[in-house]
C-alpha cells in the first residue's frame, strides 16, 4: 500500500483512471460510429462506401435525367392532346331531335328532324318524313350555324334545340 501513496503510485492510479475513461470514450464512440454507418447505408442505399459529395452528385445527375425524361413525356402528351382536341372539334358536340306529324294525319308523330353539329355549329340536319305509303329522307348541310339550303320550321327547331342544349316539347306539354 505504500507504493500507492508515493508519487509513482499516484501517477499510476491517475494514468489507470485516464485509461479507463479513454476506454469508455472509445466504446461510446464505436457505438456512435456504428449508428452513423447504419444511417449512411440507408441514405446511400447500401452500395459500396462513398462520400456524401459523390452521392449528392450522383443524385443530381439522376434528377437531371428524370427531369429530361418528364420533359420529353410532357411534350409528347401535349402533342397528343393537341391532336385529340383538333379531332374533337369535328366531332358531334350538339344534337337536337324534333318529332312531328308531317301530314297532320294523326299518325303518331312518326316524322323526325335531327340536327348533328360540331363545336363550331357545323354539321347536318336530317329529316325523315313518314307517310302511310312512303317515307322520304332529306339531309341538309350546316356550316357555322347556317344551313346551305332553306330549312323547314321543324329543322330550324332541331337546330335551335341542338345549340341550346334543350329537350324539345313533349306531346304532353303541347296539349
Amino acid at each position: 500500500m505504500d507504493e500507492l501513496s508515493s508519487t509513482t503510485g499516484i501517477v499510476a492510479l491517475a494514468a489507470g483512471g485516464l485509461a479507463l475513461i479513454a476506454l469508455l470514450a472509445v466504446v461510446f464512440l464505436v457505438r456512435a460510429l456504428r449508428r452513423v454507418r447504419a444511417d449512411q447505408k440507408v441514405i446511400l442505399g447500401g452500395s459500396a462506401p462513398q462520400d456524401l459529395v459523390a452521392h449528392a452528385a450522383e443524385l443530381d445527375r439522376g434528377f437531371g435525367s428524370l427531369n429530361d425524361y418528364v420533359g420529353d413525356i410532357t411534350a409528347r402528351l401535349d402533342e397528343r392532346l393537341s391532336t385529340a382536341e383538333t379531332r374533337l372539334d369535328g366531332a358531334v358536340a350538339y344534337h337536337g331531335l324534333v318529332r312531328y306529324d308531317a301530314y297532320n294525319e294523326m299518325s303518331g308523330r312518326q316524322s323526325t328532324s335531327i340536327a348533328l353539329l360540331d363545336s363550331k355549329g357545323s354539321g347536318i340536319v336530317i329529316s325523315s318524313i313518314h307517310h302511310r305509303d312512303q317515307a322520304r329522307l332529306y339531309a341538309k348541310q350546316v356550316v357555322d350555324g347556317r344551313a346551305q339550303l332553306e330549312l323547314s320550321p321543324e329543322e330550324e327547331e332541331a337546330m335551335r334545340v341542338a345549340l341550346a342544349g334543350e329537350v324539345p316539347d313533349s306531346p304532353e306539354r303541347r296539349r
